[in-house]
């Protein structure tokens, strides 16, 4: 006889778990691949380049097409230095709140996903339930495209249903994100002697100015029709932190920051890592013009396909249905949907709890949402066991 727990039961085991992304997820793939295992279901993994983190997915039920992927991640962001009012590894109950690290981004919806299992087979599904849980994807959405590719394996799906948090509403559409790590190497002379000299900060300064500029640009425009959904509704350049320099009087020899772009549908990640090399070449140049060895060097760091909206998709015909939701949301945030829909899948968000709870101290999913995460799984059992 397989484990038989509730789907809050789940929850609570895997939020157990401290996968902050600095640290291995394998104690937790461990114990869901024995849970899937006591129900008679085969898992498979999908290690990282150290050995020290896996994906996992596992298809349950039949193997036939026509199937239905359940993915989330297994990663969490770090609690350090967040005033947390509970142990974050701890699910603990207070006012219809379920708090802890993870239980609304995204472990609650892998415990329904896990929960399904049992009464998935119970229920004589005629088409599968494909697991799908990934590593890292808080950091960059590393760990899906090698599950997605090793899971060709399996036999094709009809819909992949990615389960952030979205208040179980029907997200067709959300902006993909890239990011690199820029490295400015100036040329150290004394401040008073600065045009003999190159200063990283100030020469960094001017594209993190063009990023501005970028925004302020897309502001003042008119946007696409596939744009016009988000919030805001353009693409996006972003800063986030900036170091660099050794002292008040001399020209910084180097100065270090981030920058990334979320990008609409409609638009690629590619053509802003063009534009953003452009630039760099632009500035490259009038620091080489005072000193030749300095410049700038381009890092990329993550890249995520956006999620566009698909004319008939299966994924959004299949979550309209069990939810009813027929109005149209598009979010800001990227997901590992758009990998999914790059991998050839038709692909849709929908979990329980509200992305304004992710990454926040004293995170929580409410009683509510997880029961109506409950009773969509019930619906999808029901349609994968018609003929």
């Amino acid at each position: 006889m397989g484990i038989s727990l509730t789907a809050r039961e789940i929850l609570e085991k895997l939020v157990s778990f401290n996968t902050v992304s600095d640290r291995s997820n394998l104690p937790l793939v461990e114990w869901v691949e024995t849970y899937l295992n006591s129900h008679g279901v085969e898992a498979f993994r999908v290690y990282d380049e150290t050995g020290e983190k896996a994906s996992l997915f596992a298809n349950v039920g039949p193997k036939v097409a026509g199937g239905v992927i359940l993915s989330g991640h297994t990663d969490v962001v770090p609690v350090a230095g967040q005033a947390w009012h509970t142990d974050p590894f701890e699910v603990v109950e207070k006012d219809g709140k379920l708090y802890g690290r993870g239980t609304a981004d995204m472990k609650g919806f892998d415990a329904l996903a896990l929960w399904a299992v049992p009464h998935a087979l119970a229920a004589g599904i005629k088409r599968p339930l494909q697991i799908a849980l990934s590593y890292d994807e808080e950091i960059g959405c590393i760990g899906a495209p090698p599950m997605i590719a090793a899971m060709a394996s399996l036999p094709k799906a009809q819909a992949a249903i990615i389960g952030e948090p979205s208040s179980m509403k029907t997200v067709t559409s959300h902006k993909g994100g890239i990011g690199f790590k820029i490295h400015v190497r100036g040329f150290e002379v004394h401040s008073s002697l600065i045009h003999r000299g190159v200063s990283a900060i100030m020469f960094g300064a001017d594209l993190i100015q063009w990023a501005s500029a970028v925004n302020a640009k897309h502001a003042e425009t008119e946007p696409s029709p596939l744009a016009a959904e988000f919030d805001p509704p353009y693409t996006t350049a972003h800063v986030g932190k900036i170091s660099g320099g050794t002292a008040h009087n001399i020209t910084a020899k180097d100065c270090y920051f981030d920058i990334s772009f979320r990008v609409v549908p409609g638009e690629t990640t590619g053509m802003w890592e063009e534009r953003l090399r452009a630039k760099v070449s632009e500035i490259e140049a009038e620091m080489q013009a005072i000193h030749s060895e300095t410049g700038i060097d381009i890092s990329p760091d993550f890249g995520v396909p956006p999620l566009a909206p698909e004319v008939n998709g299966a994924a959004e015909t299949l979550v309209r249905t069990l939810t009813g939701d027929n109005a149209t949301h598009a979010v800001s945030y990227a997901t590992e949907a758009g990998q999914f829909q790059e991998g050839g899948h038709s692909a849709v968000v929908c979990g329980p709890g509200d992305i304004a709870q992710a990454h926040q101290p004293n995170e929580f999913l409410e009683i509510r949402q997880l029961e109506a995460g409950e009773a969509f799984m019930r619906r999808l059992i029901t349609h994968l066991a018609q003929d």
